[in-house]
């Protein structure tokens, strides 16, 4: 009877051990499901930070995420992820800090952190605490800003912000006055620069003075006085690290086409130049929007046969985004004494200069001097600029010297060996890692942006060969192409890159080295925007104002 009553205990134990290990095994998959799927919301989230997220956006997607990795712990204390979950959302929480500059978040990551150090003292993870806390103490402290200076230039006048390290960075723009404005979240200003106010006596050109402050949210603050300014751009050059800001005088007044019927009156005020104050821009656009106008015929049909969702929207273009190819550490190609990153510039700052001079268009240069601009940031100046038109301009090459000739590509899938030889040469400074792939393939794959690419292709080739065959009878059309330029795959307007001839050729080298020449390659790219331009038929055509 003994031995009865201890089997039927022992029979007992083991299923309770059985049912436990079930319970820990079910949790543990529970805990492995939670926290893979809280991983992949994070990675989606941190794929963002790259671009402009709205803060309010991000930190509310960031805060979600935390609070899931906090789930986790509390639900699953003795899983193995939960020391994964927690410096998971301490780091984020972290870098969120980084980015963002909310005081709050710093806070809450280092708890996180301190508390992965505490409760899992055993986890490697623990081990890498403290290396992460000195590291957002070193973060905190920030760079220091250490000059900021002004230089008059032929076409600009340029701002340069020195700083000893590399610091995330936010620019606006704001009115009644027009000013510009650049916000360092971990950066401090030098002791020479505290809540001063750089003047520059006796200058009537733009950008009189630059202030530095520190605002409420304890950013710091750079301020530049931007009366005169009709557009600017702003990129990051290193060793040092600085800031360039490129600040462009604004024309004398451009007559204003008229818009038709007074329900485009919110849409002309939105438009005009955002010097104006509000109160005179909205009197104006209630005057264009009384003035009679004309019919306006519609847009042209597509090379394809068909109307793009563009041209059935009728929308126009009135700003142009010139991209110099090259520059910097990287001249490009060369051949017979001829640089692809001088010669591009050089035919850029041409085209500007015809552009300038046709009223409601406005032209923005992703580079103006011999300056290295990734080609991630080339896209960027082109969408922070709300850019209608993105044209990248470079000079081919080739190991075979009799090669001649002009091409030019729109963003799409190469599809011929030709096509894709030159998008590896031209992609060869991208600087991306493997792991960009998916996302390059999506994009290209979702151009929405294809039909106008091409049109613009098909008219700036055009364009090239007939005026370019008056100054060189041999030049040879290589026609319109395709093939995914990473220079052209962030862009969010019609794109394409045109390579003006071959610096390898000695025939072509001669004429690339003559400014008449360089002349006749300007003015058939501006006939090719303007021709564009036409193609539309938009009834807006009053250039918008930089955001």
């Amino acid at each position: 009877m003994t031995n009865g009553i201890a089997a039927a205990r022992r029979a007992v134990a083991a299923l309770a051990l059985a049912a436990i290990a079930w319970g820990v095994s079910a949790a543990a998959e529970e805990a492995n499901r939670e926290y893979v799927a809280t991983l992949a919301r994070e990675r989606a989230l941190r794929a963002t930070f790259n671009g402009t997220p709205a803060p309010d956006v991000a930190l509310r997607d960031v805060h979600s995420i935390v609070a899931a990795y906090q789930t986790i712990v509390r639900r699953f204390p003795a899983s193995a992820f939960s020391d994964d979950a927690l410096w998971n959302a301490g780091k984020l929480e972290l870098d969120a800090f980084a980015r963002f500059g909310d005081a709050h978040d710093r806070e809450i990551g280092t708890k996180l952190l301190q508390r992965l150090a505490a409760d899992y003292p055993t986890s490697k993870l623990a081990r890498r605490v403290p290396e992460a806390l000195a590291a957002t103490n070193r973060t905190t402290s920030g760079a220091i800003i250490r000059s900021i200076k002004r230089t008059v230039l032929p076409d600009v006048v340029r701002v340069v912000i020195e700083l000893d390290g590399e610091v995330p960075f936010h620019d606006d723009r704001a009115s009644d006055p027009d000013r510009l404005l650049i916000d360092f979240t971990t950066a401090q200003p030098a002791a020479s620069l505290t809540d001063q106010t750089l003047r520059f006596a006796g200058d009537s050109d733009i950008v009189r003075q630059v202030r530095v402050g520190r605002p409420a949210n304890k950013a710091t603050r750079v301020i530049l006085d931007a009366g005169g300014v009709s557009t600017y751009s702003i990129y990051a050059l290193y060793d040092p690290f600085r800031l360039v800001v490129d600040c462009v005088r604004g024309s004398r007044a451009a007559p204003v086409a008229p818009l038709v019927g007074k329900s485009f009156m919110v849409a002309a005020a939105r438009r005009l130049p955002p010097a104006l104050p509000r109160a005179t821009a909205m009197q104006t656009a209630l005057a264009i929007a009384a003035t009679p106008a004309d019919p306006v015929p519609p847009a042209e049909r597509n090379t394809t046969g068909g109307f793009s969702i563009a041209r059935q929207l009728g929308l126009g273009v009135s700003r142009v985004v010139i991209d110099p190819g090259h520059g910097g550490h990287d001249p490009g190609a060369m051949g017979q004494g001829v640089s692809e990153a001088e010669l591009v510039l050089d035919i850029a700052l041409r085209l500007e200069r015809l552009l300038q001079k046709q009223a409601g268009t406005q032209v923005v240069l992703t580079r103006r001097t011999d300056d290295f601009v990734s080609l991630a940031e080339r896209t960027a100046i082109a969408n922070r600029e709300s850019a209608d038109l993105f044209l990248s301009i470079h000079a081919n090459a080739s190991e075979d010297a009799a090669a001649r000739g002009v091409e030019t590509y729109f963003l799409n899938f190469a599809n011929n060996l030709s096509a894709a030889s030159v998008a590896a040469r031209e992609n060869a400074a991208s600087g991306q890692a493997m792991a960009a792939l998916p996302d390059f393939v999506k994009a290209i794959a979702l151009n929405n942006k294809l039909d106008e690419s091409r049109d613009f292709a098909t008219t700036v080739q055009r364009s090239m060969i007939e005026r370019l065959r008056l100054a060189n009878k041999t030049t040879k059309d290589l026609g319109v192409k395709q093939a995914p330029f990473v220079v052209l795959i962030g862009a969010a307007m019609p794109s394409v890159l045109a390579e003006i001839s071959f610096v390898t050729n000695p025939q072509e080298a001669r004429l690339l080295k003559s400014s008449a020449f360089r002349q006749r390659i300007a003015d058939a790219l501006y006939a090719a925007i303007r021709k564009y331009q036409s193609s539309l038929r938009s009834v807006s055509t009053v250039a918008h104002g930089a955001q």
